[in-house]
């Protein structure tokens, strides 16, 4: 599992990691069971804080992704990835509402967003 912080991210650094973790099981990259790095191993391979990892993974515990065995460590729990998935898309279609409300209230037609669209998807 390859997780990077982005200091251009509105999302908090914690956020950030919830997010990709949850990307990870989603895209298949870890599955149930699979152990998580611990929280230092990951505070220190991200260089960020120990308590913002802490964070993120009371946050993924909290939300059932993730759980603890104790002295052992943190692993992927067992989920329905298509519900998962699902509350990724409903986010995505909120984020491309705002979009569309953001590029008509600019002047754009639907064949320049759908056009910017297109060319960062290519660019990413």
């Amino acid at each position: 599992m390859k997780l990077a912080i982005n200091s251009q991210s509105k999302l908090a650094i914690y956020e950030q990691i919830v997010e990709q973790i949850k990307n990870e099981i989603i895209l298949h990259n870890i599955a149930q069971g699979d152990m998580l790095p611990s929280i230092r191993s990951l505070a220190r391979e991200l260089r960020i804080s120990v308590i913002t990892t802490k964070h993120a993974y009371e946050e993924l515990l909290k939300e059932g992704l993730i759980y603890s065995k104790a002295g052992k460590g943190f692993y992927v729990a067992e989920q329905n990835r298509d519900l998962l998935r699902e509350k990724k898309m409903q986010q995505i279609e909120a984020a491309m509402s705002e979009v569309i409300v953001a590029a008509k209230g600019t002047g754009l037609s639907k064949e320049e967003t759908k056009d910017m669209l297109l060319l960062l998807w290519e660019e990413e």
